[in-house]
């Protein structure tokens, strides 16, 4: 009979790990191009043809506005060194002129000591309400005091802000350039920083669904949730450098 039950146990824990082998391979892998750029704002042959393109060109602000408005904002932002600068002057957040669904976006960034920034991904312009979105927090760890605010560090860097903590981090030092790629295919999100796989989760389980209702989000109907919504660079007081701002459609 104990033989009986350590076998019957064996297979059901086969079974769930052979779940979870499968879940991960139904999700796309991400791909290897997009890789830290040698020359800035350009993309190759390769990433031409594996369906890349430029969301920032490097000397123009084409493509980008301020949210519930058709401009771009009159201040606040400059391009210095090929690279889409947030100055931290009360410019406000910027987004894409266009909506994305199912995606791969890829970007290099590179913090000021102190600074707090985010990228935002299924943002919705709602005329007179708060612009929402789930936030891939950009934040420097060491010296800014919401690091350890949250719950179990869900606010600090490359973490799904204010909800699931990142893990198994590599960061590059204050004034480097660090890299950070967005996933989303169907309900299926992964956050990759420096190459490393940090946070990874599903917008349709009960999980998810709980951890909203025990966030700031709570207050937001069916937030997250959205088919398709703008990508937005936040502006949150403080400069923070962007370039090599790619996306693919999946």
């Amino acid at each position: 009979m104990v033989q009986r039950k350590c076998n019957i146990f064996g297979l059901l824990v086969f079974f769930i790990v052979l779940s979870f082998m499968f879940a991960s391979c139904s999700f796309r892998a991400t791909s290897e191009i997009g890789a830290p750029s040698l020359q800035s704002n350009t993309l190759t042959d390769a990433e031409k043809d594996a369906g890349w393109k430029l969301l920032f060109d490097g000397m123009s602000f084409n493509g980008w506005k301020s949210p519930n408005r058709k401009s771009f904002p009159d201040s606040g932002w400059q391009i210095q060194n090929g690279a889409l600068t947030v100055l931290g002057t009360g410019g406000g957040d910027i987004i894409t002129e266009q909506e994305f669904s199912d995606f791969e976006l890829y970007l290099e960034f590179k913090l000021t000591s102190g600074a707090n920034s985010g990228i935002k991904y299924f943002v919705k312009e709602i005329p007179g309400h708060d612009v929402v979105g789930l936030e891939y927090q950009l934040l420097d760890d060491e010296n800014h005091p919401d690091a350890a605010n949250g719950i179990g560090g869900n606010r600090t860097l490359a973490s799904l802000y204010d909800l699931i903590p990142a893990d198994n981090k590599t960061v590059n030092p204050i004034g480097e350039w660090n890299h950070a790629r967005i996933i989303v295919e169907g309900d299926h999100v992964q956050h990759w920083l420096n190459g490393k796989k940090v946070v990874e989760y599903r917008r349709s389980t009960q999980m998810y669904r709980a951890l909203i209702q025990k966030s700031k989000y709570a207050k937001y109907d069916n937030f997250g949730m959205w088919d398709k919504g703008h990508i937005l660079l936040q502006d949150h007081g403080d400069v923070v450098y962007f370039r090599n701002i790619k996306i693919r459609e999946l």
